[in-house]
This record gives structure tokens, sequence and C-alpha cells, in this order.
């Protein structure tokens, strides 16, 4: 008799433990790698956390998942975080065809990776091209989507284009001057016959440093913040989307981004997030905001492009607080 109350007691005593463990969120993430192959094209995804899922899209076009990390991983406790690398940017299989590099094409890419890992419904977040991408992925796939985040981004190439013309005007004259002149002599085939390939190592410096560097932090500028860090992981990409007449301005295949018609046509959830003096001027995530029905907009103040690292307590409240409706 007495052995069968032991065996009772500890019965009980395991499934309070278990029940106990199934209450309490868990205190390990860990990290699950791979490659979901999306119509031909190898795609590299790392995810991590739980919860529902929520997909990250990155900027460039052609830079990676990594500039994230660590700042968003306070997600990971409320979400199933997946964060992937473009075709062609990172770790994704680069193509022989650069005309493949649209966002076109990455917005059909999300969604192989959506089917592959079978996410289901996903929430969504893209930061600066990443937003064009999230913004492509919506207009074509939004019956899969519970809510969508567009971070620091735009959804026209010419508004764009004039944004960055301002921005190009308010550098020092005497950069400015020494930008334009390299602009003027052709931005590759220069220098050493390695360096052909990408900008020359001043103009990086002039434009991601002298032009772009005020409209990326506020609050907190980065301190090992190096503009040649800034250029992507994959400079045919860029130049097939980006263009080939420098920074500020935009004439590559993203010219086809012209979305502010068509925005009235999502109808999720929408949050748009935008510092106050971002590289993506907050002019332009007003008129998202104004397009999109029912969208939430979160003006961050003292922080620029890169405003997760600016403000980070700020703007996860923002998106945790709309992800928890």
């Amino acid at each position: 008799m007495l052995a069968m109350k032991i065996r009772l007691l500890a019965s009980l005593f395991a499934f309070s433990a278990c029940l106990a463990a199934a209450q309490t969120p868990s205190a390990v993430y860990p990290i699950q790698q791979g490659y979901v192959d999306a119509h031909g094209v190898l795609i590299y995804y790392t995810e991590f956390g739980q919860g529902q899922p929520l997909l990250v899209v990155h900027g460039g076009p052609g830079a990676d998942h990594t500039y994230f990390l660590p700042w968003l991983l306070p997600l990971a406790r409320t979400h199933r975080l997946v964060f992937i690398d473009e075709r062609g940017s990172g770790q994704s299989e680069r193509l022989q065809d650069p005309a493949q590099y649209t966002v076109e094409n990455m917005a059909d890419d999300v969604e192989a990776v959506r089917v592959a890992l079978k996410l289901g419904k996903i929430d969504l977040l893209g930061h600066s091209y990443g937003g064009v991408l999230a913004q492509a992925y919506a207009l074509k796939y939004q019956q899969n989507l519970h809510h969508l985040i567009l971070n620091s981004t735009f959804p026209s190439t010419s508004q764009m284009n004039a944004v960055l013309a301002r921005e190009k005007a308010q550098m020092p004259a005497d950069k400015r001057k020494r930008l334009d002149e390299l602009e003027k002599a052709g931005l590759y085939g220069k220098g050493a016959p390695w360096e052909h390939g990408r900008y020359p190592a001043e103009y990086g410096t002039l434009a991601w440093g002298w032009g772009y560097f005020p409209y990326l932090y506020g609050a907190r500028p980065d301190p090992s913040y190096d503009p040649a860090g800034n250029a992507p992981t994959n400079w045919i990409l860029y130049r097939e989307m980006w263009g080939s007449d420098g920074e500020f301005v935009i004439d590559g295949n993203l010219k086809s981004v012209e979305y502010v018609g068509r925005l009235h046509t999502i109808h999720v959830p929408t949050l748009i997030l935008v510092g106050d003096h971002d590289e993506c001027d907050p002019s332009l995530s007003r008129e998202m905001h104004e397009k999109i029905a029912g969208s939430k907009l979160v003006i961050l103040p003292n922080s620029g492009h890169v405003n997760f690292v600016d403000q980070p307590e700020l703007w996860q409240k923002a998106v945790e607080g709309f992800l928890a409706q």
C-alpha cells in the first residue's frame, strides 16, 4: 500500500512538473537554419523564438539579415522569428542572370519560404528596401498575412529620388562638389582591376558617410559605423536594382516601384514606422499611412533610418504592441 502511494505521489509530481513547464515560457531558443528552394533559387533562412511567425526582410538591396541582430532579439520571446537573405544576398544563391534580381521575384521567394516552412499566416516586417519588398508581397499575397510592418521605406521610386536629391544638396559644399566629380567621371571600372565592380573607396565614404550618416542615426549613433561597411554583399545585384549612377538616384529596375495608387488595396493591419529624420523621409510614411486604411503611423523621435538601434525600447514597444492586437 505504501509503495502504491509513493508511485501515485511520484506520478502527480511528474504531472505537475510537466504542467508547469508547459505554462512557463522557454528560456532557450534553439536556432534552425537551412535553405528553401524557391523556384530554382536557394534562399537561406534562419529562425528561432516561439509564437506567431514573424518573417523579416532586409534592406539594401543586397544587404543581408545580420544587421537586424542583436537588435530584434527581444521579439523572439513572443514570436517565431524567421530571417531570410534575399536572392543574391548574404548566404542565398547568386544568379548568373542579373535580370532575375527583381522585387517581384523576391516577393515570390518570400511566399515560397512561407509555404516550405509551413508558417501559415505570417506577420511580415520589412526595413528600407525590405519595406518595398513587403509592400510587393502584400499587394500580391495579402491573404497570407496577419500583420504588415513597413519600417523606414518608400512606396514610390520617383518620390524617393526627390528625397535623395534633397539629401545630397544638404552635404557640405566641398564634399558634394567632389562627389559630383566622381559621379560625372563614372563610378565603375575605376582603380585597380579588383575594384572595377564597385564604387571607388572615396565615393563610398562621401556617399555613405557625409551624405547618408546624418539620416541614419539620432539618439545612439553606432560608434562602429564604417561607410565602407555599408556596401552591398552583391554588387552585381545592387547595380541591377539600384543603378549605376551613384547613391542619390535610383535608376535600376527599382524604377518599377510606384505603389502609391495601389496602397488602398491593402486591408491587413499595417504599422508604419519611421525616424523623425529618416533617410526615407517621414513624408513618404505619412503618405503610406493616408493610403492604407486603418494603418498606424509611429514617428520615432531623435532617430534616423536605423531607428531600431537609435530608439530600441520605443521601437520594441511599438512593434510588440501592434502585433499583440
